[in-house]
């Protein structure tokens, strides 16, 4: 099991990092990287039963989608601006659509678990948000109404310490997202959000609550972006130097490595294999990428409601026509 989360934690990490080239290339328009959150993204999303729970992302889960094994061709075309939120299928990867509304998904994850609770299929929906996104209205409303129907969520905080260029001490008042829990009679736990066995055993256990009826749980991960915010952003007028040092000494990826080594887990050859696994998959995903072509113009009208109105039937007879005078 170490052995595979650190491939997928590596997997995560090279594709991340030729995501931010491929952006400076013109291949995709704009990335949100994640590096330094491997650990919280895997081992969350590892936990995840596949045939009944949902996860909602933000904007920045590509490990989660890594752990879940969501089309990342399809996850990252929502970059190249062909497509808004991703090619790949959510409900059938049960990984719902890139939302760069900051904390829209945690809405979305409560009106979904509640649907959950309805049919007692023993589903939990699984919400991802950051730091910054915790002081969003959004947040304690579903937090609220969560913890009244004691539904089957699982709130899910990456504190990276950063909500862009603002310090978590600065817009978290108390300083800790997993203390407002009690507020709506809910389970909050802090865990070390660089551990990735840590985070897969509070996420089991966050689930195994849900499950059994006994409401939602927040978890606040505590992790570090170690890149900007975006790639339009510039960390170093904001953060020292010292801090990101700081920061790198803790690197989720080289612990668990450093876990391996000790516990005579992985020996180098098994570093070589994962590391050419991970290139590969990097190379095939910037492939895939490359080749995408500009989507139908239909899609415009097709994938907006499911039962079209008659106005937007009309758009796209007007649309049909204008493209054959």
């Amino acid at each position: 099991m170490l052995k595979d989360l650190y491939t997928k934690m590596l997997i995560t990490r090279q594709i991340d990092t030729s995501a931010i080239a491929m952006q400076r290339e013109g291949v995709i328009l704009a990335y949100s990287p994640l590096r330094g959150q491997e650990a919280a993204q895997i081992g969350s999303g590892v936990a995840l039963d596949l045939a009944r729970d949902f996860a909602f992302p933000t904007y920045r889960e590509l490990g989660v989608a890594v752990a879940m094994g969501v089309d990342l061709v399809g996850y990252l075309a929502s970059y190249v601006g062909i497509w808004h939120g991703g090619l790949y299928d959510p409900v059938a990867s049960r990984f719902g659509s890139i939302n760069a509304v900051v904390a829209g998904s945690v809405l979305h994850s409560v009106g979904w678990a509640k649907g959950a609770q309805l049919s007692g299929d023993g589903g939990v929906a699984v919400s991802y948000f950051g730091d910054g996104a915790s002081s969003e209205g959004e947040v304690h409303e579903a937090m609220n109404l969560a913890g009244i129907d004691k539904l089957p969520v699982v709130f899910f905080c990456q504190n990276n310490g950063w909500a862009i260029s603002l310090a978590a001490e600065r817009q978290i008042a108390g300083g800790s997202v997993a203390a407002r829990a009690a507020a709506y009679g809910i389970e909050g736990v802090q865990i070390d959000g660089n551990d990735v066995i840590a985070v897969l055993h509070a996420t089991r256990q966050a689930l195994a609550r849900a499950r059994a009826g006994e409401g939602p749980t927040v978890i606040e991960a505590m992790t570090y972006r170690a890149g900007p915010h975006s790639t339009s952003d510039d960390p170093g007028r904001y953060r020292s130097l010292d801090d990101e040092q700081t920061w790198l000494s803790k690197d989720p990826i080289a612990s668990l490595a450093d876990r391996l080594n000790a516990e005579g887990i992985a020996d180098g050859q098994f570093f070589e294999a994962a590391s050419a696994e991970a290139a590969r998959a990097a190379d095939a995903v910037r492939a895939g990428l490359v080749a995408l072509t500009d989507r139908p113009g239909e899609e415009l009208f097709d994938f907006v409601f499911a039962n079209p109105t008659g106005a937007l039937q009309e758009q796209k007879h007007a649309w049909q026509e204008s493209m054959h005078d």
